[in-house]
This record gives structure tokens, sequence and C-alpha cells, in this order.
């Protein structure tokens, strides 16, 4: 199966952190969302791949979420089936109720952040937003 999937992460403090040619960034204690695209071969086999990762089985590093999750915890995984590349309206409606991380996740595309901010827990389950 294939389509588009929302990460939503919590780290527990402050904490710097190498991101790729991103640099060092300062991630705040609090909650994040990342949105990431699953429409290749492998489908949704990416997000076992981040679980993966952020639980210390897969060391290697090949996109800018790979940093982040071994210092965070994953408390759930939306995942929207779809044929169609929809990757940046999520994010573009993640980004209304929360604040960007810039240039994080969204190499590929003119989006300004594909991982979003927030210091309270806000379940993309229970948020309403339009596509």
């Amino acid at each position: 199966m294939k389509g588009v999937y929302v990460l939503e992460l919590e780290i527990d403090k402050d904490t710097v952190i190498r991101v790729g040619k991103l640099g060092n960034i300062l991630f705040k204690k609090g909650f994040y969302a990342y949105i990431g695209s699953a429409l290749g071969t492998g489908g949704f086999k990416r997000v076992k791949r981040h679980f993966n990762v952020a639980s210390g089985m897969n060391m290697t590093r090949k996109w800018h979420i790979d940093y982040l999750l071994p210092h965070s915890k994953v408390v759930s995984a939306v995942l929207i089936p779809t044929e169609v590349s929809i990757e940046c309206s999520v994010a573009k409606a993640v980004g209304e109720f929360s604040v960007g991380i810039p240039g994080f996740g969204c190499s590929d595309c003119s989006c300004p952040a594909h991982l979003f901010f927030s210091e309270t827990k806000v379940s993309l389950l229970e948020t309403p937003f339009r596509l």
C-alpha cells in the first residue's frame, strides 16, 4: 500500500541535533509532526523503517527525519492511503496550527517545512484540517 504519512513525535528535553546538511538545529521540548511520502515501490514500508531508526535497529541516515528519530519518541503514525502526491498539501494544512522547522524534510519540493512543532500535544486524528 502507498500513500502519505504523518509521524507524531515527542522530545522530552531541549536538544541540539546535527541534521545532515541542515547543520545543528535546536529542537525544543514538545511535540512534532513529520509529513512524509510513501508513494515509491516500498510504500508504507518506509514507516516501518522509521520505527527501526527510532529504536536504534537501523543506523543508516538517509533522510532528515533519520537524524531526529533516535532522539524522540514516536507517539503515533497516521497513514493516508493515496496514489496522489498530497504530501505538500498535508504539510501546508499542518503548518496552519503549528510552527514549521525551516528546510526540514522538504529538500525535494518548494515547501518551507515538512516538520512542525507544538509545545502541547495536538493529535492529528483530532484536529480538523483541509487538504
